[in-house]
């Protein structure tokens, strides 16, 4: 790449979001720790989104590197949201069937929460908490603001912060991030919904447990489907396993991927430094080199 295009992402503002801290966050873990960042990209308002805007964003997953001298550098791989969106976008809980696109308006859809409570997958992607362009975060619902905001169309959603809905959803936010799993019933945006929740069990060093990646809840409008609701629940309670595992499977894969790729690089650093010592050095440079791996393995 040329170096005119090279920028200094350890400075937030140069990131693609304006506000990233993967960089300073990545650079103070230890050898073989992962940091994996929240779902990062712009906001979508509402307006846009009834235009055909959808939410684009990414999930960044780093490791330190090291050399001879210590702390050289992080790899990052950054996994497009889709491949988590899709998930949630395609799932009506109510049928075998997937779709192009979940209707949120029938109250049967499935949505995830990230450990703090924002939104980060749902049918309606105004719901997704993003970004402004000056990479602010966009402000949440809350009692105090939920008339301004949802005249502007900016509907960002927080769990944590929509307990005045129904005391539930802060219940429901609560619950899961102390790892446990459950079913609630509340009322949102005038629909009664059952939701089924459990915890995605993906853990990083800024991602601990109990609470782990997040949540998945799958729900449906009990006012419609009460006849068939205990078949409803067993329908609920096998997607969220399947879909869990889905979500799992494609996080370890970017963790293996983002190993394999630091193995090679070090690999090629370590043939490089090779390369540069002067012939006839080689034994004592090298036995160097050597005893400080060994104590980076300590």
């Amino acid at each position: 790449m040329p170096a005119a295009k090279l920028v200094n992402v350890s400075i937030p503002a140069n990131t693609t979001y304006k506000s990233e801290t993967y960089f300073a966050k990545t650079k103070n873990l230890n050898k073989g720790e992962i940091y994996v960042s929240p779902v990062t990209g712009w906001y979508v308002n509402k307006a846009a989104f009834d235009k055909g805007e959808r939410f684009s964003g990414v999930i960044r997953f780093a490791t330190p590197i090291f050399d001879q001298n210590g702390f050289a550098g992080i790899i990052v791989l950054s996994v497009d949201y889709r491949h988590l969106a899709q998930f949630t976008d395609q799932l009506v809980p109510t049928q075998a069937e997937r779709v192009f696109e979940a209707n949120a308006s029938t109250g049967n859809y499935a949505f995830v929460f990230d450990p703090r409570g924002f939104i980060i997958s749902h049918p309606n992607d105004y719901h997704i908490v993003g970004y402004n362009r000056d990479g602010t975060i966009v402000p949440t619902i809350t009692e105090q603001n939920i008339k301004e905001l949802t005249q502007k169309g900016a509907e960002a959603l927080n769990l944590f912060d929509m307990g005045f809905l129904d005391p539930n959803l802060f219940t429901l936010a609560k619950e899961s991030v102390a790892g446990k799993s459950g079913t609630k019933i509340y009322k949102f945006h005038g629909i009664t919904k059952f939701v089924a929740y459990t915890p995605i069990k993906f853990y990083a060093s800024n991602l601990p447990e109990p609470a782990g990646f997040g949540c998945v809840c799958l729900g449906v409008e009990i006012e419609k489907y009460n006849e068939a609701m205990q078949k409803v629940t067993e329908n609920i309670e096998k997607e969220s396993k399947a879909w869990t595992a889905t979500v799992i499977f494609i996080l370890v894969a970017a963790m293996i991927v983002l190993f394999f790729i630091m193995l090679l690089l070090v690999r090629g650093i370590t043939r490089s430094l090779r390369a540069e010592i002067p012939k006839g050095s080689e034994g004592d440079v090298l036995s160097s080199f050597n005893d400080d791996e060994d104590e980076d393995d300590k």
